[in-house]
Order: C-alpha cells, then sequence, then structure tokens
C-alpha cells in the first residue's frame, strides 16, 4: 500500500490524517496515510529515510523550509513561497517540492465562498511564512491591488519587492489604513493568543467586506468575532483551507482531485466535540 505521512513537530493535532483518510474513501484509493514527529535538529535525515519506501509528505511547522531546501526540483509557486508544504516522489527516485497553502486558500474563496477576487482591494494582515505562500496565487486572481500590512514595516515592504513584477503590492503599518477594503486576510498569528491585529473596523464596509482567518477554532476566533461585530459582508476561518490544501497535495500524488464538502463537514463536527 502506498504510504504517505505528515511532518511536523508537535504533530499528533494534526487534521491531515482524517482528510487524507476521507479522500482516499471518497475516490476509491488505497493509501495509508499518518502522522510522522520529525526531530527538530534532523529533518532531512527523517524524511530521506521516510522516502526510501514512502510516495509523498506533508510538511507543516517548523520544517517548510527544510522541505524547500531538500527537494530535488521545485515547482514555481514553491519556488515564490520559498517554502515547500508537499513532497512528492518522482518515478526516477528525485523529490518534487510544492506549496499548496496559497492554491488552497484562492480555492477556498474562490469556489467554496463564490468571492471573486478579480478587481478586488485586498488588505493582507502579517508578513510571515504564510504570506508569502499565499501572494503569487492571489495576485493570478487579478485583484486590484494588495495591501501587506505589518507591525514591522520593512518585513512588509519586502515582500511587496519580492513580488512587485506579479501585480500591485504595497505594504503598510497596521495604524496607516483606514479606507474600506473588499477582502482582509488574517495571516498574523494573534488568534492563537486571543488577541486582534491593531487595526481600524473603518476598514470593513459594512455588509461587503469579507474578512478571512487563516487560524481556526472550536470556536470562532477574535478576528471573526470582531468582524461580525462590525458588520463584515462574510466571516470564514481557515479550516477551509486546510482541506483545500490537503485535496491539493492529494490531487498533485493521486492524480484526481476529491470533493472537499464532505471532509470539511467531518472536520467541523470533530472540531465541535
Amino acid at each position: 500500500m502506498d504510504r504517505y505521512v505528515v511532518f511536523g513537530n508537535p504533530i499528533a493535532h494534526s487534521k491531515s490524517p482524517v482528510l487524507h483518510r476521507l479522500f482516499a474513501e471518497q475516490t476509491g484509493h488505497s493509501m495509508q496515510y499518518e502522522t510522522q514527529l520529525a526531530p527538530l535538529e534532523d529533518f532531512a535525515r527523517c524524511a530521506s529515510s521516510f522516502f526510501k519506501q514512502g510516495h509523498g509528505a506533508n510538511v507543516t511547522v517548523p520544517f517548510k523550509e527544510d522541505a524547500y531546501r531538500l527537494a530535488t526540483r521545485l515547482s514555481p509557486r514553491a519556488q515564490r513561497a520559498g517554502a515547500v508544504n508537499t513532497l512528492s516522489k518522482q518515478p526516477d527516485g528525485s523529490l518534487l517540492g510544492d506549496n499548496t497553502d496559497g492554491a488552497g486558500l484562492v480555492r477556498d474563496l474562490t469556489v467554496n465562498a463564490g468571492f471573486s477576487l478579480k478587481g478586488k482591494r485586498i488588505l493582507i494582515l502579517g508578513a510571515g511564512g504564510a504570506v508569502r505562500g499565499a501572494l503569487e496565487p492571489i495576485l493570478a486572481e487579478g485583484p486590484a491591488s494588495v495591501t501587506i500590512a505589518n507591525r514591522t514595516v520593512e518585513k512588509a515592504e519586502q515582500l511587496a519587492e519580492l513580488f512587485s513584477d506579479l501585480g500591485p503590492v504595497a505594504a503598510s503599518g497596521f495604524d496607516w489604513l483606514h479606507e474600506p477594503v473588499d477582502l482582509i486576510i488574517n495571516a498574523t498569528s494573534a488568534s492563537l493568543a486571543g488577541e486582534l491585529p491593531p487595526i481600524a473596523s473603518s476598514l470593513i464596509e459594512p455588509g461587503q467586506t469579507l474578512c478571512y482567518d487563516m487560524m481556526y477554532g472550536k470556536e470562532p476566533t477574535p478576528f471573526c468575532v470582531w468582524a461580525t461585530e462590525h458588520g463584515a459582508g462574510h466571516v470564514m476561518d481557515g479550516l477551509g483551507m486546510l482541506a483545500e490544501q490537503a485535496a491539493e497535495a492529494f490531487y498533485l500524488w493521486r492524480g484526481v482531485r476529491p470533493d472537499t464538502a464532505p471532509a470539511l463537514a467531518e472536520l467541523r463536527r470533530l472540531l465541535a466535540l
């Protein structure tokens, strides 16, 4: 049976095995998918050992940059992201590194929520790896503008410069912004600490602006609560992005795209327990 794993540290909390089991059942594919705790200082050896027999792996925090270095070849979007979350063993034994995070986010917005990014004013909060992974797929949709806001403006400026050849990207501090936008994506880790990025509520156009938090939890995240209180047109957490990036990885490995709706419903049910 074809073997797949998700590498991380910590990893016990991962929802990936549930998702891939559901995808395999749905598509009639026979495969084994497990979590694998990788040592913080020796990801490369751990991954290389797995790939002697293994077919593919997902990679989560804190190993996405290690996976980028381990890959023999990189997809264009992984090159842009500077990080790899999906490794696939090729017929010649080489490892292809890809990044499905940004594609998962865009698919959750455009397909699941039916929200077109074309011509939209987009604000992204944060300037870490998650943002770097999302920028190329977002800019490919043809937005009117993308603003990256971060506490340390220099980090946002570096990202804006890296991606400026792909579309209109600008950098900003959190407190510089007041005009309403069409889409706000929270890619900061503030929700994990029960906090909010320090942004103005005037950024939300009541009934119109879509607010998206890359984080998710049993209860609505602080950002989602804030967005709802200020009348956002649509509020989403990151569970759909998780399901979609997993489906994209499954498609890369197995050549078939699973339907994420039943898997997402099952994840919601498990989260609520």
